[in-house]
């Protein structure tokens, strides 16, 4: 299954870097970056070093583009078949192992705090969630991004 990731509000450079290494190792076809989510060039095209050193290159392998708004990415890759799908905790969530699509799919991963805004959940076409056993709601975005992207595979 074709997969591409969007982060949207990920505030850790660490994170974001992390996410591109996953991303090249499961397969991801793009990442799309947006809001103020850290970039691996900035404005001047300069090389953010905290991305590079937690991606170990891999921002140079997978393909990636910034948007400022996500409605763009949402809606030009809904329009083309893909399924868009949130990573988020929510009463109509589907637990990841049930999961499943024919589609090419977009992954939509938010702020490492408040998660993926409701205004983006409402054009998803579906939503996704991991299970927590534990004392904490939620795991790190970039150790829910491995699960969910392997899991896709």
């Amino acid at each position: 299954m074709k997969t591409a990731v969007l982060l949207h509000n990920v505030r850790s450079a660490h994170n974001v870097g992390s996410i591109f290494r996953t991303c090249d190792a499961a397969g991801v076809s793009r990442v799309f970056l947006s809001g103020y989510t850290p970039t691996p060039r900035d404005r001047f095209d300069r090389m953010q070093k905290t991305i590079a050193k937690t991606a170990l290159g891999a921002e140079a392998f997978v393909p990636w583009e910034y948007r400022k708004s996500p409605l763009a990415v949402i809606l030009t890759l809904h329009k083309a078949g893909w399924r868009i799908v949130g990573i988020e905790q929510a009463p109509d969530a589907v637990d990841y192992r049930k999961f499943k699509s024919k589609k090419p799919v977009l992954f939509i991963f938010g702020n490492e705090v408040h998660g993926v805004p409701k205004s983006i959940l409402t054009k998803c076409d579906a939503i996704v969630e991991i299970p927590m056993r534990g004392k904490k709601e939620s795991l790190n975005v970039s150790v829910a991004a491995g699960i969910i992207l392997f899991s896709a595979r």
